[in-house]
C-alpha cells in the first residue's frame, strides 16, 4: 500500500507543478504583470505555510546565522531570482507552458554542475561530462536560435527560463553547502515570505502597480492555484517524499511535470508541443541519466531487493 500511495502522491505533484506552468501562462495573458504576480503568488504561500510551521514545530523561527543564511539563500534564489526570471520569460508568446517547464527540467543538472564548483574534490568523469553537454544542448534545441537574429522568437525569454533553472539550482547547492539545522518547514515558509518582499522591490523598481492587476476569473483562479495548491500544497508532498524517496527518485518530478505542462496548456491555452519541445526534453533526460548512472543505478538495486 505505501509503494501505492507514493505513487499516487508523486503523479500529484507532477501534475500540481506542470500544470502550473499552464497557470502562470494563464495569468500573464489575462494581463496580470509578471514579477508582481509572483510577488503576491508567494506573499499567500508565505503566509499558509507559516500558519502551518507554527502548528507542526515548537520553534518555527530561524536562530543563529547558518539559519538565517539558509533563509536569505532560500528567499534571494530558490524563490525570488527562481520565480522572477520564470515568470518574465513566460510572459513571452514564444513560450509555451511544456518548454519552459522542460527548460526548468535543467536544473537537477545545474545542480550537479554547481555541486562539482563548490565540491572541486568531485570531478565529473568523461560519462558526467558527456551528460551535462546533452542536457545543455536540450536547452538550445528548445530555445530554438535564429542565427540572423538572436533576440527573435523568444530567445532572450527562454534564456532567462534557464536563469531560471539555474538560480534554483545555485540555491539548492547552497543550502547545502550552509547545512544549517533548521526545519525544512520553517526554511519554506521564511524563504517564501524573503522572496516575496524582493519581488515586490524589484516589482516596484520595474513600475508595476497592483492597480494594474485586472480582476478577471482567470487572474484570481490561477492566482489561487498557484499559491495553495502549486505552492504550499505541493511543497508539503514534495518533502513528503523526499524522507519517503531520496532525493534520485524524487528529481524524477522534473521529467514527468512537463508531460502535464503540455497537456494542460494544450487542454486551456491550445498551445501545440513541437518537435523542438520534444526532442529537447529528451536530450534533457539522457543527460541527467549520465550524470546520475551510479546514484539511478544503486536506487535501482534497492527497488529490487525491496
Amino acid at each position: 500500500m505505501t509503494r501505492y500511495r507514493n505513487l499516487a502522491l508523486f503523479l500529484v505533484l507532477a501534475a500540481v507543478w506542470g500544470s502550473a506552468f499552464m497557470a502562470i501562462k494563464a495569468g500573464l495573458d489575462a494581463g496580470f504583470p509578471p514579477v508582481l504576480f509572483a510577488a503576491v503568488r508567494y506573499d499567500i504561500a508565505g503566509v499558509l505555510m507559516l500558519c502551518y510551521a507554527w502548528w507542526v514545530l515548537d520553534d518555527p523561527v530561524p536562530r543563529g546565522r547558518d539559519q538565517w543564511a539558509t533563509v536569505a539563500v532560500g528567499g534571494g534564489l530558490l524563490i525570488a531570482a527562481y520565480h522572477a526570471f520564470l515568470f518574465v520569460g513566460e510572459a513571452d508568446d514564444a513560450v509555451t507552458s511544456a518548454s519552459a517547464a522542460v527548460l526548468v527540467g535543467l536544473s537537477p543538472i545545474l545542480t550537479t554542475g554547481f555541486a562539482r564548483l563548490f565540491l572541486p574534490e568531485e570531478r565529473l568523469r568523461f560519462a558526467g561530462i558527456l551528460g551535462l553537454l546533452l542536457g545543455l544542448t536540450g536547452a538550445v534545441v528548445l530555445a530554438d536560435p535564429d542565427p540572423s537574429n538572436l533576440l527573435a522568437g523568444g530567445m532572450v525569454a527562454k534564456l532567462l527560463i534557464v536563469a531560471a533553472a539555474g538560480s534554483f539550482a545555485l540555491g539548492a547547492v547552497l543550502t547545502r553547502w550552509i547545512d544549517s539545522d533548521l526545519p525544512v518547514e520553517a526554511m519554506e515558509a521564511w524563504s517564501m515570505l524573503l522572496g516575496a518582499l524582493l519581488m515586490h522591490v524589484v516589482s516596484a523598481g520595474l513600475g508595476e502597480s497592483i492597480g494594474d492587476v485586472p480582476v478577471t476569473l482567470p487572474t484570481v483562479a490561477s492566482l489561487g492555484y498557484l499559491s495553495v495548491l502549486a505552492s504550499a500544497l505541493g511543497f508539503l508532498i514534495y518533502f513528503d517524499l523526499l524522507d519517503r524517496l531520496g532525493p534520485i527518485e524524487i528529481n524524477l518530478v522534473s521529467y514527468v511535470s512537463p508531460v502535464f505542462a503540455a497537456i494542460s496548456g494544450w487542454l486551456v491555452l491550445d498551445e501545440v508541443v513541437t518537435v523542438g519541445t520534444i526532442a529537447g526534453f529528451l536530450l534533457i533526460i539522457v543527460g541527467f541519466a549520465l550524470l546520475k548512472r551510479r546514484a539511478i543505478a544503486t536506487e535501482l538495486d534497492h527497488i529490487r531487493a525491496g
